[in-house]
């Protein structure tokens, strides 16, 4: 049997296999954010031609279904097909997102106080060639050198000394040494090279992000980032959220599929980028990695599956300092790889890298930092205390559980304004041209607009007979925010989506008031909101706290602070200092596992309504709405 494309693929059917299968393994991969399990309903395709048996059709209106859509992951062709694969069901992984210069990183580094000053050092050695009076071995005559200029006890892997003989003999005896340690860390010899070769120093640092993978490649000796390359996650054809790729690992089986698949997005950027400017893998000496505790842990190869079982608890948190053959990068084997150290189970490197560029914990004022993604990643204290917690907003704001939900993308609506008197809409589409879904920033001005306008009332329930834009759709009322007749899907917001949308917000306002009492303060001591991720880029700030997501607080307070974890891993990369104050702050942080404070269900359960149940903590919104 022959499954083909109206884009002219084919590809040889197994017997009883779905569609959505048969394409993933042949590299065609499509948005599941269930990891293909039939419930997001996201991988539609067409039935152009042949017979097959559907499963389910899941979350597809009758119009879909009339139209020969069907999920890819439910629909089992009976033998040869012809199907087409609708532009926003197909999940491109390995495009680069951006490859781009930024703004010089050093002078942020310098406001830190320190210099430039990596943990891999180099040092020039000129051997004396042996001779039959002084015939020691190679490796002793390198440690009488290292002796005379007090590196003493140093630490030979077989890595280093398995390649040392040859390489002496090519640099007749005059070398330069890659070597960490010092203070009270144990020397260690990471590799030799000549001096005419390899004598470049680069490094890289990573963000592993659950959509996206960013990398910098650093020049080691002045700090100036050479070039940036990032891509989409690939671990996303398994799943949109952490907790769907922990169960793929665990009881699927995948952990290998997982790891390689982010090691290859890694490992092609890298290539990329050292191909651009003709550095060889031997110059790239370190590398510093960040991520939360599920990527860290995927990334090294290590199980994650007790991370969400009760009582939540990781493999590790603090990373020995691994070499770059065992994470299987395309950078010198030998070079160390510093993972940035994790907090709990649901607060990694990342949220540590991010307290880290934001200064929060240098301040004497009480700051609230803060990353809005699946999870809801919340740290608040100033430079005598921290604490942190994370509360599961759920992948809605990144298009997942969303009837026409999708990433910020190309066609997504990004803003909506609602006239209040005609109910008439304007909408932004990323990119310009036909709008394709709605993305996390659309949902926060959609719902926020709704309340304004009285479309939905304050528990998100649709306000009947308000305009005929409401209509009573296959899963309840939904409010239509861009009819489109000729692909026969409108873009609309459910009943239910807006619960979700609602449930999200709720959570993170929980967890931000939860860890505000367990100190014994209110939102009013808050005087900086650092909001850091992709997606916090785009909030509108008013629109989400008219929704009750971010604190009814004066907006000059809030500060948008970009990709956090990627500066926080450039500032360990190229600083001993700030790598130190990272593990200072991974150790001072006290995480609340929100999930068993009772505390948090009822401040959880008062956030669910718009903005929330006491108009008090935001005294804006009640302005507004009266």
């Amino acid at each position: 049997m022959e499954l083909r494309l109206t884009s002219d693929e084919v590809i040889k059917l197994k017997e009883k296999e779905d569609i959505y299968s048969a394409l993933k393994r042949s590299g065609i991969y499509l948005v599941a954010s269930c990891g293909g399990k039939g419930t997001c309903g996201k991988c539609r395709v067409k039935i152009v031609e042949g017979d097959c048996d559907v499963i389910s059709y899941g979350k597809l209106t009758q119009k879909e279904r009339e139209s020969n859509i069907v999920l890819a992951c439910q629909t089992v062709p009976k033998g040869d097909i012809l199907i087409e694969i609708p532009k926003e069901s197909r999940l491109v992984v390995g495009d680069k997102i951006a490859i781009a210069r930024t703004k010089d990183l050093v002078e942020y580094l310098k406001s830190f106080g320190v210099d430039i000053n990596p943990a891999v050092k180099r040092l020039y050695l000129e051997l004396p060639p042996p001779t039959i009076s002084d015939n020691i071995s190679d490796l002793e005559r390198l440690k009488r050198v290292l002796d005379e200029k007090g590196l003493k006890n140093i630490r030979f892997s077989h890595g280093f000394v398995s390649t040392m003989a040859d390489i002496l003999r090519i640099a007749s005896w005059n070398v330069e040494l890659t070597y960490v340690g010092g203070d009270d860390i144990p020397y260690e010899a990471i590799f030799l090279s000549p001096t005419d070769a390899c004598n470049r120093r680069f490094a890289i640092a990573v963000d592993i992000g659950t959509t996206t993978v960013v990398v910098y490649l650093v020049n080691l000796l002045t700090g100036e980032i050479v070039d940036i390359g990032s891509t989409y996650n690939s671990q996303m054809r398994y799943g949109d959220d952490v907790i769907t790729r922990i169960v793929h690992a665990t009881e699927g089986g995948g952990l290998p599929e997982l790891r390689d698949a982010i090691v290859t997005d890694i490992n092609t950027i890298v290539d990329s980028l050292m191909g651009r400017h003709s550095i060889e893998a031997c110059e790239i000496d370190t590398a510093t990695i960040a991520g939360n505790t599920t990527m860290s842990h995927i990334f090294w190869g290590l199980n994650p599956g007790s991370i969400r079982e009760e009582p939540y608890i990781p493999t590790l948190n603090q990373f020995p300092q691994w070499k770059g053959g065992t994470a299987k990068l395309s950078i010198n084997p030998q070079s160390p790889v510093y993972t940035v150290p994790c907090v709990a189970s649901y607060v990694g490197g990342d949220i540590v890298a991010g307290v880290l560029a934001s200064k929060m914990h240098r301040n004497h004022e009480i700051a609230l930092f803060m990353d809005i993604g699946t999870n809801g990643e919340i740290a608040i204290g100033n430079n005598e205390w921290l604490m942190t917690a994370a509360c599961s907003m759920g992948p809605c704001f990144e298009g997942s559980g969303i009837r026409c939900g999708m990433r910020a993308t190309s066609g997504a609506v990004e803003s909506v304004k609602i006239e209040p008197n005609t109910y008439e809409l304007q909408i932004s589409v990323i990119g310009g041209g036909h709008p394709m879904g709605i993305c996390g920033s659309g949902m926060i001005d959609a719902v926020s607009e709704m309340f304004l306008t009285g479309v939905i009332d304050q528990k998100g329930k649709f306000v009947k007979g308000k305009t005929d834009r409401i209509r009573e759709g296959e899963e309840g009322l939904e409010f239509v925010l861009y009819r489109d007749e000729a692909h026969h899907k409108d873009i609309v917001l459910t009943e239910v989506d807006v619960e979700n949308i609602i449930r999200a917000k709720a959570a993170l306002y929980a967890g931000i008031k939860t860890l505000l009492s367990e100190v014994g303060f209110t939102m009013d001591v808050i005087e900086k909101v650092y909001i850091a991720g992709g997606f916090g880029n785009y909030i509108n700030v008013e629109r989400a706290v008219i929704l009750g997501m971010l604190p009814d607080i004066p907006k000059e307070r809030f500060v948008f602070m970009g990709n956090t974890s990627i500066t926080g891993a450039y500032l360990c990369l190229l600083s001993e200092e700030l790598r130190k104050e990272a593990e200072d702050i991974a150790s001072k942080m006290t995480y609340i596992e929100l999930s068993v404070y009772r505390s948090f269900m009822d401040e959880y359960m008062s956030a669910l309504f718009l903005p929330h149940t006491d108009m008090s903590q935001f005294p804006t919104v009640a302005g507004m709405v009266k």
